[in-house]
């Protein structure tokens, strides 16, 4: 069977983008993991569908699945790509684009800039809603780590986050320390795990070992979890630069109960087609 694609970044992060809609497409575990390795299929770090929509007040209905095979339940990046993808593919007329997720309803909006803006809703703080193995919230929690004691906050952008505050992300031993915490059994879900290091109250640096697919030059649901977890230590204002080895996004948060707002860029790199049963029976 052969599809179409579109191969999409936003900041380094890189999708394989599927239209869903107007061709037919279902992909198994293996078909994904073959897509997204780099040596023997196209290559990226998630998969996204543009799918119809499941609401009567969205456009279309966002799914996005690791390079493990897994489906999860939100992608930043990915939600900015979605959006340039469906206007670039004449799929939307609107520059306020309504979508469905499995973490419920978000918003696109396409800046004149060329930037998109993503409401990214009310960030999840209750353990069992992130879900996180813990009596009550709090702003951070205590977690060993083979022997090691460190402190994290827990947050859910749709996702599971947990975030540490460190002095130099750039020496952070994220490939040794992200899986780990990945895994840990207070993380039911597993978790993506964010390195923030803040350089002032209105920028900070972050790296992400992100859950199913390592670390990723940006992740924008890490982005908005390391500043929702630095607005409530109080270590943040309200809006924030997150540099990531890919870029910077601009994240914007006022506090409890409203929404977190990304903002960033979204790029197509190419378009193409694949044939599943070739790639299947070469891998």
């Amino acid at each position: 069977m052969i599809v179409e694609f579109t191969k999409m970044h936003g900041l380094g992060n890189d999708f394989v983008v599927f239209d869903a809609v107007n061709q037919q497409i279902a992909l198994d575990e293996t078909q994904i993991r073959a897509i997204a390795n780099r040596r023997f299929g196209i290559g990226c770090d998630q998969i996204l569908f543009v799918e119809s929509p499941r609401h009567p007040d969205t456009e279309f209905f966002y799914r996005i699945f690791n390079a493990d095979g897994g489906e999860v339940e939100q992608c930043g990046n990915g939600a900015r790509c979605f959006a340039r993808f469906v206007h670039d593919k004449g799929m939307s007329r609107s520059s306020e684009i309504p979508v469905g997720t499995a973490a419920g309803n978000i918003r696109l909006s396409l800046q004149e800039d060329g930037m998109v803006r993503v409401n990214m809703g009310v960030p999840h703080l209750q353990p069992q809603e992130i879900p996180f193995v813990a009596d009550a919230r709090n702003n951070s929690y205590p977690l060993e780590v083979d022997g090691q004691v460190y402190e994290i906050g827990a947050v859910s952008m749709g996702n599971p986050h947990a975030v540490l505050l460190v002095d130099d992300c750039a020496k952070s031993p994220v490939e040794a320390l992200g899986p780990l915490i990945e895994h840990h059994p207070s993380f039911p879900r597993r978790t993506n795990v964010g390195f923030m290091q803040v350089d002032s109250r209105q920028r900070i640096a972050l790296r992400v070992f992100e859950r199913g697919a390592g670390e990723t030059l940006a992740c924008g649901t890490g982005a908005c979890a390391a500043v929702v977890v630095g607005r409530l230590r109080g270590l943040l204002d309200e809006r924030v630069e997150v540099q990531l080895p890919g870029g910077t996004l601009v994240v914007s948060w006022a506090g409890d109960g409203d929404p977190v707002w990304m903002t960033g860029p979204a790029a197509s790199v190419f378009d193409g087609r694949i044939d599943l049963d070739r790639l299947m029976s070469a891998t």
